[in-house]
């Protein structure tokens, strides 16, 4: 799904990724690509930022609260508050324009990967918050918490390298699957929001904690 209100810039994607395969579906304002996606989920969303009416951080959080299909913005801000203000939406990753078409469609191909990815262990808990792997379920004192895909598979990663630190270089590779189109902010606006989710304290945390200048490691 394209949900973008330049006519010129979704007509061209649509026929550009049409041309790779993917069946492409266009939306010009949040409120439109909100009820297509309640009527028929997408396995991707490319969301403008900028939209006529509910912009697309606001249609990201109202997708986000049904569902955890990869979203990526498509924003020509590069300001890093834009940015993280994105991500911290529910955006799984983002592009600015003017954007290169290859990056792009690495990006989609990523994200589809990262979605039909999954782990075959079983459970983990780290103090009170229970990771199932196997069933991509996350329970903290046995209630459910609401993860994305991406949220899903970074805490995963930290899990397979329990006590190990990890460099955001590392991280982006394995869990967003980039090598040079790599951006730091992405690691760490997911951590934060697991840490949210998971920390008694989020600003002093216990278990998943920064190791300065380095990156991060998730302790017992």
């Amino acid at each position: 799904m394209i949900v973008e209100d330049d006519e010129r810039i979704s007509a061209s994607l649509k026929i550009a990724l049409e041309e790779e395969g993917y069946s492409v579906s266009e939306l010009s304002t949040g409120e439109d690509a909100l009820d297509s996606f309640r009527a028929s989920p997408v396995d991707v969303v490319l969301m403008d930022v900028m939209l006529p009416g509910m912009d697309g951080l606001e249609c990201c959080r109202q997708i986000r609260k049904i569902s955890n299909v990869p979203i990526i913005m498509v924003t020509a801000r590069t300001d890093t508050h834009d940015v993280v203000a994105g991500l911290e939406a529910g955006a799984d990753d983002y592009v600015t324009k003017p954007f290169v078409l290859k990056e792009l469609t690495a990006r989609i191909r990523a994200s589809l990967r990262r979605s039909q990815l999954k782990d075959d262990t079983t459970r983990v808990t780290i103090g009170n918050v229970t990771v199932h792997t196997d069933e991509g379920i996350v329970t903290r004192d046995g209630n459910d918490l609401h993860f994305t895909k991406t949220e899903f598979r970074l805490i995963c990663e930290l899990i397979d390298n329990l006590g190990r630190l990890l460099s955001r270089e590392q991280l982006l590779e394995r869990v967003w699957g980039y090598d040079y189109f790599a951006d730091g902010r992405l690691v760490d606006v997911h951590i934060r929001r697991i840490r949210l989710k998971i920390e008694d304290d989020p600003a002093n945390p216990k278990h998943l904690v920064t190791v300065r200048g380095l990156g991060y490691k998730l302790v017992e």
